[in-house]
């Protein structure tokens, strides 16, 4: 809705757009309970939020001068809407990418910000993030999160109105932006830092329906888009196994059998797709651990050697915090528990890991295949005060009792 608004009012009025969308849904909370659901509740509440969009247009001086145009856009049908006379060239990015949401990612990535600030502003508009879950999701903090989202919102105000990417040739120098927002959007459902749970495929197979729609795009159908399906697919088909009712499920303890065996196939195929032409991007070794992941038909049959050999190339292109975590725990798997607390404690960056509640449940992992249990409780005490949500403290908690740790005492 909020993407649907924005194209007709303007990226300049993006806090109008926000406000017709939670205006509508607190009316749907006050009328569903009484009238009874709707028959059609997307449709009910688009066509309040259009309503209330219209009497906000006629109201607003700012817009008066546009309100002719903006109400023949709010109020024509999906037809007429696709024949509708251009407002300031809004419009022509329509016939470049045809969903909303995805016409508006690109153009968020506005010239003038910078990707991190790109991120940001589409995690928040587009993926319905709170500042906290941003903040969780790049390892910032929330004061961070405030600080470039009020930037890029000053940035829209000022930057001319109506005006949105109309330009297709601009697609190619915003996909960066739009890669690591959908991969962020991926992570947040599959990882979670909700406190609702731990799960949520609503946000992975929204990131794959968009990575979907960069494919069929003839400037964004690349051999990276192609490996970030891949990766996206691979996770997802994961998902079935990842949680029971008590909380997340280790890989070695999962149910294969769970696993999804057509996004697999996907997977794979988009994978080979993505080998084409010589570029070797963060998303292909990620889509190649993953799809190594896949085809173990046991936990045993895992080529950690592999993995490692992966995981060697991608610290050395994506030198990040978690990436080297995830370096450290495969190589744990190879050559013991001794090796991995030794690469742990040589993590770069390794602040920016001080919230993260995986980097000290790893360290008590290690610690407790070491044969150390007092001293692995220590950190699996420190994962559980980090946990997000109920299912990643389960989860520790489990963890401690592994260790001869009464959790309730």
């Amino acid at each position: 809705m909020v993407s649907y608004l924005s194209r007709i009012f303007g990226l300049g009025r993006l806090d109008l757009a926000e406000d017709v969308v939670q205006d509508t849904l607190c009316r749907a909370l006050e009328v569903w309970p009484i009238q009874g659901l709707p028959d059609n509740p997307s449709a009910w509440l688009m066509r309040v939020a259009r309503n209330r969009a219209i009497d906000m247009v006629r109201r607003d001086a700012h817009l008066r001068y546009f309100a002719p145009e903006l109400v023949q856009l709010l109020t024509a049908g999906e037809g007429e809407l696709a024949q509708a006379p251009p407002l300031q060239k809004q419009i022509a990015f329509e016939r470049e990418i045809k969903d909303d949401e995805l016409r508006m990612v690109f153009s968020l990535c506005h010239s003038e910000l910078s990707t991190e600030a790109q991120v940001t502003l589409i995690l928040k508009t587009l993926g319905g993030f709170s500042v906290s879950e941003i903040a969780h999701a790049l390892l910032i903090s929330e004061d961070a999160v405030e600080k470039r989202l009020g930037r890029a919102r000053k940035i829209f105000r000022h930057s001319g109105g109506f005006e949105e990417l109309t330009d297709a040739s601009a697609i190619g120098t915003r996909l960066e932006a739009v890669y690591q927002a959908i991969y962020l959007l991926f992570s947040e459902g599959y990882h979670g830092s909700g406190r609702e749970g731990t799960l949520r495929e609503d946000l992975c197979f929204e990131a794959i329906r968009l990575a979907l729609l960069l494919s069929e795009h003839p400037i964004a159908n690349t051999p990276k888009t192609y490996a970030l399906l891949a990766l996206l697919c691979f996770h997802a088909a994961r998902l079935g196994g990842r949680a029971d009712d008590d909380g997340l499920v280790q890989l070695e303890l999962q149910d294969r059998s769970k696993w999804d065996p057509d996004l697999m196939s996907r997977g794979f195929c988009f994978l080979e797709r993505s080998s084409s032409g010589e570029e070797l991007s963060d998303y292909h070794l990620e889509a190649a651990i993953a799809a190594l992941h896949c085809s173990a038909a046991t936990y045993e049959n895992t080529d950690w050697a592999k993995i490692l050999e992966l995981y060697d190339l991608l610290v050395r292109l994506k030198p990040t915090p978690i990436v080297a975590l995830n370096r450290a725990v495969a190589l744990g798997k190879i050559m013991g528990p001794e090796k991995a607390l030794t690469e742990l404690g040589a993590i770069p960056d390794a602040p920016k890991l001080k919230q993260y509640p995986f980097y000290p449940a790893a360290y008590g992992e290690f610690h407790l295949l070491a044969g150390r249990p007092a001293e692995a409780a220590k950190y699996f005490e420190e994962a559980v005060k980090l946990a997000r949500n109920g299912h990643e403290a389960s989860f520790f908690e489990r963890k401690l009792k592994a260790c001869g740790i009464d959790v309730g005492s």
